[in-house]
């Protein structure tokens, strides 16, 4: 059971009939399942037709795709994961209404959930101490998992220049994302700091003064903070600074923005692994390190700071920057990679790093061990501790940790750990009066949408040109009465185009609801987002997606100026 809030709960109904939208898409046993379905009797059924000790590891029911887990358990779950025997004479026992009984949200519904967790941040044009090249930024998440395993940080760095915003993709619980979302600034920051702040900082612990603030958080109210292991990460940070102390004498004035995140992202990930070998006292301490360790997270964190544009990334989400051409029309950048079976690049890492004997048990079925889709991640210790260790670990730890089936799992052909890293691939950029914006997303949205339509919905948006694109229809063959119904809805709608006044809502709305014309298409929306949490995940992961806006002017100055 995850500690971590859920996403906001809003009481809709569940569409009681079937979903020929999806009809197409879904594994043949799901369209014979859907037509039993009748009377809001989904969640019901669904619920009694398979039951899971473990509920991030439930993948051995047919009605969910392989693909859409982030973790895929091994057979030893078979056990565990099973479809009851007497599911199907349960659901033919069942007397249903033989009319299906159809149901929409409303545009107002629809907006309540898209709105209810995005939040927007204006930067002021001038800070005291320089003028910034960010105008502002949009996020916003939907959640698919129950509670959503995503999150999502942005701060300003009050001690030096620049800002940092990051997505978290978390799985097997949002334990370690959390954690994530919440320190790895903290480690950055640091990290970035000159040696004589470092020594203010260290003095002012020492003496009990009031510490300098480091960073201005910019957190929706729904984005939490773990109060109860704040003390314990304010150790675990302070050790770390302290280091950085003893390791720099202060002859250096320069700080090599790459190296500092490297360092951030390596040593949050020691920290994470440290503190869940020696345990707490506090028991709800103690099981909560022990999570945070056994789930797992992948990160991608920008830090901007005038033209400067480095990204850090660790795993599978994305950052892609906006550009507009001299004509109008937009281009995407890709200013990240994948450490995934799709990234040649990292196969061959992972193969290099282990030996020979292993190059086929390595990867398996496009996956870790065959188990874990993203090659690099926080957390994740059974594919970074030893055997022994791990059994050691569990051994020792509170009952709960030692009940569960998956903590006591070792991975397939487990010889040579570490297999996993938490070391971020980095890439800098100088920012230039065309580039626009940058989004950073997890994969939800990459899943769901091509990047360069990614840029051109977001570059309309902000510049609000979409109405006066021509509609494109791509190889579909459209009658004119559909040409027709196409010029008319999108008519209809131009008085309401800025109902998002959130450029990570407009995104999320056009990932859930576009049709194969390009446009946001209600019903498919409504459908979508009225998915019960047991069949949402088929379709879609947790969507979160930060949206950072430049300001083209200063960009322009800082050129100029050189």
């Amino acid at each position: 059971m995850c500690v971590c809030p859920g996403p906001r709960r809003i009481g809709i109904p569940v569409r009681s009939s079937s979903l020929p939208l999806f009809s197409d898409a879904m594994p043949a046993p799901t369209q014979l399942f859907f037509p039993l379905i009748r009377n809001c009797e989904l969640s019901r059924i669904y619920g009694t037709a398979c039951y899971c000790h473990h509920k991030h590891l439930c993948c051995s029911s047919p009605y969910i795709s392989q693909s859409r887990l982030r973790y895929t358990p091994h057979p030893a779950y078979a056990t565990f994961c099973r479809p009851k025997e007497n599911w199907w004479q349960y659901t033919q026992g069942r007397r249903y209404a033989s009319t299906p009984q159809k149901f929409y949200l409303t545009p107002p519904q629809v907006n309540s959930i898209l709105k209810a967790n995005e939040y927007s941040f204006k930067v002021p044009e001038f800070d005291g101490k320089n003028v910034s090249s960010i105008l502002g930024f949009d996020s916003n998440q939907l959640p698919a998992n129950a509670p959503i395993e995503d999150r999502r940080s942005a701060a300003t760095c009050l001690q030096t220049r620049g800002m940092l915003l990051g997505v978290f993709d978390g799985h097997a619980g949002c334990a370690c994302s959390q954690a994530v979302s919440e320190r790895l600034f903290y480690y950055i920051a640091v990290s970035l700091l000159p040696h004589e702040t470092l020594l203010e900082i260290e003095n002012a612990v020492e003496s009990g003064r009031a510490l300098l603030p480091i960073l201005q958080w910019h957190k929706h109210p729904n984005d939490y903070f773990s109060k109860e292991a704040s003390k314990l990460y304010f150790n675990s940070l302070r050790t770390y600074w302290q280091e950085l102390i003893d390791l720099n004498t202060g002859e250096s004035t320069d700080i090599d923005v790459k190296e500092a995140l490297i360092n951030a992202f390596k040593r949050l990930d020691n920290d994470i692994s440290l503190e869940a070998q020696v345990g707490d006292p506090n028991s709800f301490l103690n099981y909560l390190v022990l999570r945070v360790a056994f789930s797992g997270a992948t990160a991608c964190v920008a830090h901007v700071d005038g033209v400067d544009l480095h990204v850090a990334n660790t795993g599978d989400s994305r950052a892609m920057l906006g550009v507009q051409e001299e004509d109008g029309s937009w281009s995407a950048v890709t200013l990240s990679n994948d450490h995934n079976a799709q990234n040649e690049r990292e196969l061959e890492r992972l193969k290099l790093e282990h030996p020979k004997s292993e190059a086929k048990s390595v990867v398996k079925q496009d996956r870790l061990l065959g188990l874990l889709m993203p090659f690099r991640a926080f957390g994740d210790v059974k594919f970074k501790w030893s055997i022994d260790l791990q059994k050691r670990v569990i051994e020792s730890g509170p009952d709960q940790l030692n009940d569960n089936e998956y903590t006591k799992f070792i991975p397939p052909n487990y010889h040579t750990p570490p297999y996993l890293t938490a070391e971020p691939e980095v890439t800098y950029h100088r920012l230039r009066p065309q580039d626009k914006f940058l989004v950073l997303a997890t994969d939800g949205l990459w899943e769901t949408m091509h990047r360069q339509d990614v840029v051109r919905i977001v570059g309309e948006y902000l510049t609000g040109m979409h109405h006066q694109q021509p509609i494109a229809v791509g190889g579909y063959k459209v009658t004119l009465g559909q040409m027709h119904g196409l010029l008319t809805e999108r008519r209809t709608k131009m008085s309401s185009v800025f109902e998002d006044q959130n450029a990570a809502t407009h995104l999320i709305r056009h990932a859930v609801g576009n049709n194969e014309f390009g446009t946001v298409d209600h019903e498919r929306l409504s459908k979508m987002l009225s998915l019960p949490e047991e069949l949402a995940r088929m379709y879609r992961d947790d969507i979160t997606i930060i949206v950072v806006q430049f300001n083209s002017h200063v960009v322009g100055a800082y050129q100029n100026q050189e």
